[in-house]
């Protein structure tokens, strides 16, 4: 029998202790739940950052909301355009046409052609066993001038292979051609953000003889064309480590993964690990790290012993930030995350904290929708899912790292730790902006 969800106790407890997570299957799967919180990036948000590009989205009109409300929030409706498919497609079994006679017709409308366009398909069209491959080489050969790469609207894939996300961030830089030959650039990839200058990683790239290129930089489709002609491939966060191995044999270039941590030997190591593969003295390189640690004892002296509250769209490395703030004297009670890859991490913070009341939460099981979000005590927050969860006006409000990395980037994370608890945030406005960071109108 069917019982409606406010319905349920209010007090219901979805959480799990510290000392009980299992890394492999942390939280039971089942119905799920999308909290209001809006900062992290869509694939409408990170395909537009190849340059003068049009999408395409050939979906259900149902399908299609979100994603026109994301390119309207933007400004970018003129580069922007969708094909609806409707019940008599798929009786009919024209999907193929549908899909080229719809993208022709669009592309014969537009007053300025683009210089590349995304299709992005959806899980129908799996479900068909839709002939992608025979769409794309017709509507190439109809356009030749105009780059074609196929992306995917398809929530199916969630929970094998690649992610979507994932898989975006491989596709931006399929429409790239292999170089005949390289030059001494490198580039960082997967990033939706702009890696700040004062990085530790920006400047010893800097400090080489290699010249620094990264889609984010690309005002220009013949500025993006240029990453192919790089020598080496840089990404450090997690969703984009599948698709940096696999653009970089395409485009036959060097991989190197360096982690975002924050974790004072690891990152050394990544960075003592390029610096030697960029060749370069390191020996005087001030990286800063007294000054992260004078600056997050600071952060602690101020905060003391309020409640904090963690969850993953903050960083990826979200159980390592656990383990620093922990480390450090902070007083983290919340980690809201699904899914666990930093297993190794759980298992020292089970060693050292397991007795602590620290608490994981999943932010999608449905329960989560009528958990009480009162708290009995003051919480800060890193990141809006889980301000919205606590309930709390004090929070940093960032996504994906924030573009910080190294000892630079725990600096800018402690400094920005002190001005959040000082100055309090309208939570319910703040996290409705979609794709935080991104070129949006709102």
């Amino acid at each position: 029998m069917l019982k409606a969800l406010h319905e349920q106790n209010q007090s219901v407890t979805v959480g799990v202790k510290l000392k009980d997570v299992n890394a492999d299957a942390p939280f039971d799967t089942g119905l799920e739940y999308g909290c209001p919180a809006r900062g992290m990036w869509n694939i409408v948000h990170t395909g537009f950052l190849v340059p003068e590009c049009h999408e395409i989205f050939v979906c259900a009109s149902n399908c299609l909301r979100g994603v026109v409300l994301t390119a309207a929030e933007m400004g970018t409706m003129g580069q922007f355009s969708t094909i609806t498919i409707r019940e008599n497609n798929v009786l009919d079994g024209n999907m193929e046409e549908l899909l080229i006679e719809g993208t022709t017709s669009i592309i014969n409308k537009l007053k300025k052609k683009p210089k590349a366009i995304l299709i992005y398909t959806s899980c129908i069209h799996h479900f068909m066993a839709l002939d992608l491959e025979l769409c794309y080489k017709t509507l190439r050969k109809r356009f030749p001038r105009i780059k074609f790469t196929d992306c995917y609207m398809n929530p199916i894939m969630r929970k094998s292979g690649m992610t979507p996300d994932e898989l975006m961030r491989r596709q931006l830089y399929s429409l790239l051609d292999t170089a005949s030959k390289k030059d001494n650039g490198i580039n960082i990839i997967g990033n939706n953000l702009t890696t700040d200058d004062s990085s530790d990683l920006i400047r010893l790239i800097k400090k080489s003889k290699y010249k620094l290129r990264d889609i984010t930089y690309c005002k220009t489709f013949a500025e993006y064309e240029e990453m192919s002609k790089s020598k080496y491939n840089i990404a450090y966060l997690g969703t984009a480590k599948k698709g940096l191995y696999d653009i970089s044999k395409k485009l036959i270039q060097e991989p190197i993964f360096l982690p975002i941590s924050y974790d004072a030997e690891i990152i050394m190591d990544n960075l003592k690990r390029l610096a030697n593969i960029l060749n370069v003295d390191i020996s005087n390189f001030d990286f800063k790290t007294s000054e992260a640690m004078s600056k997050l004892k600071e952060a602690k002296e101020i905060i003391g012993d309020t409640a904090i509250a963690i969850d993953y769209t903050f960083t990826p490395a979200t159980l390592s930030l656990a383990r620093l703030l922990l480390d450090n004297g902070f007083n983290v009670k919340k980690i809201y995350i699904d899914t666990i890859s930093e297993k190794e991490i759980l298992e020292d913070l089970k060693e050292r904290y397991g007795n602590r009341e620290i608490v994981f939460y999943p932010t999608v099981n449905v329960m989560m929708r009528v958990n009480d979000r009162r708290q009995k005590e003051k919480y800060f927050a890193l990141g809006q899912k889980s301000a919205y969860f606590t309930d709390t006006r004090y929070f940093v409000n960032e996504v994906e790292g924030g573009g910080h990395y190294g000892f630079d980037g725990i600096k800018k994370l402690a400094e920005n730790m002190i001005d959040a608890y000082k100055n309090e945030k309208d939570t319910a406005l703040l996290i409705q902006e979609k794709g935080l960071g991104c070129n949006c109108l709102l």
